[in-house]
């Protein structure tokens, strides 16, 4: 299920103590899944919305989300004079799936995913494949696998395989059992195992070891919507693979945030709903020269230490993600770190260059991050996921403290 949070808009406070006491932060959140019948041409996509949403009014503050890859300079096709850089890499990118839902009379929807490194499982959103309570919902699924190296070729839609388009189809659903179905929660994570793996062609991507995502840059795929650049958003359509570059700049959990969007209610509702969004990740669309810091305005009225939420643009393939791109993998060094969730906007006020939830310079894109979610990759799946190498580092280190231990009291015995 797709939901829009709104809550109503105000000026967050210059300090922390201010904006614990009275904050006021406008914000818009959303889920990029995508009804099926969008032309996946350079069409405008400016009425393209989740189909479904909701508004709440939660501590003076203003939050729109949806479950919704724009580029600085414009992700178009080469006839509309698209920038290169954010062409998808071949073969690099051949693993990146396009897919179709089918949820019968509610309609298909697209959305993206990876295959994991046994071929025959793709790891994507769950809002892709579930409305919620852990269970799936789509009559079939129709999973692409690309290798052109034609980048404007459109996959969406495509009915049998090909030389260089793989087309599948989805046999069982794995959604993780504490999905709730809000826009914005941690466990926003589905598996689609195929009827049969997957060709030799099609590359096949390992799970990422990677702990703290603060700080880290990515690269994320999909095909999802495309736009002439961060200042207009998304507005042409789905179908083709993009990809391009961002850096993680927080988590809802952090500490700097003195609990603010994690601290429930006595019915246990938090700022963006009941949902566990702790562990979600965000990184946002600084836009030209830096100009749209989201990350370094929200973090402002909680901490005058700033250096690490206003570094700025990262270069020139920047990006962020639209519509399609839900279930879409972040990668680091070529491994999965995290799946497209979400996007959110705090509003004119904190960035946002048009003041609309459209994927545009000043916005947000949320993840979920894969290394919270090794047991249910493994039970799924039955693919061994290596631990989190901040973890291994930390069992290496008891391992030698105890062999110490032992050494010495073998010693002084």
């Amino acid at each position: 299920m797709n939901y829009k949070l709104l809550v109503a808009a105000g000026l967050f406070a210059s300090t922390a103590q201010a904006a614990l006491a009275a904050p006021a932060l406008t914000a818009e959140f959303a889920n990029p899944r995508v009804a099926a019948s969008v032309v996946a041409d350079d069409v405008d996509m400016s009425a393209l919305r989740a189909p479904t949403s909701i508004t709440v009014t939660a501590r003076g503050i203003t939050a729109t989300a949806t479950k919704k890859i724009v580029g600085t300079t414009s992700t178009g096709t080469a006839a509309a004079n698209g920038d290169p850089i954010y062409h998808g890499r071949q073969p690099a990118h051949s693993g990146v799936a396009q897919m179709t839902m089918n949820f019968g009379a509610a309609g298909s929807f697209v959305c993206s995913g990876a295959l994991m490194q046994d071929r025959i499982h793709v790891l994507t959103a769950a809002h892709c494949v579930s409305n919620g309570a852990g269970t799936p919902n789509p009559v079939s699924t129709t999973v692409r696998f690309n290798r052109s190296a034609n980048p404007d070729q459109v996959v969406q839609g495509v009915a049998t395989s090909t030389s260089d388009i793989a087309v599948m189809s989805a046999a069982q659903y794995f959604v993780h059992p504490d999905y709730t179905g809000e826009v914005i929660d941690q466990n926003d994570i589905a598996i689609i195992r195929l009827t049969q793996a997957a060709p030799l062609w099609v590359q096949s991507y390992r799970i990422s070891t990677e702990f703290n995502l603060r700080g880290e840059q990515f690269e994320v795929a999909g095909y999802g919507a495309r736009g002439p650049d961060g200042r207009g958003g998304a507005q042409f359509g789905t179908g083709r693979l993009r990809s391009g570059e961002n850096e993680w700049d927080f988590r809802f959990g952090a500490g700097v945030f003195q609990d603010f969007f994690t601290q429930r209610d006595s019915n246990g509702e938090a700022f963006f709903g009941f949902a566990d969004y702790e562990h979600s990740w965000v990184s946002d669309f600084d836009g030209l020269a830096g100009a749209n810091n989201a990350s370094c305005l929200i973090a402002s009225a909680f901490t005058t230490n700033l250096a690490r939420y206003c570094d700025g643009a990262i270069g020139p393939r920047e990006a962020s993600t639209a519509v399609g791109d839900s279930g879409g993998p972040n990668f680091i060094n070529g491994r999965l770190a995290g799946i497209t969730s979400y996007g959110l906007s705090f509003g004119g006020t904190f960035g946002d260059s048009d003041g609309a939830r459209n994927s545009s310079f000043g916005e947000f894109a949320g993840v979920v991050p894969v290394n919270i979610h090794r047991g249910f990759i493994q039970a799924s799946t039955g693919i061994a996921v290596p631990e989190p190498s901040s973890w291994a580092m930390l069992i290496a280190g008891f391992g030698l403290i105890g062999a110490t231990l032992r050494r010495r009291r073998a010693a002084m015995a």
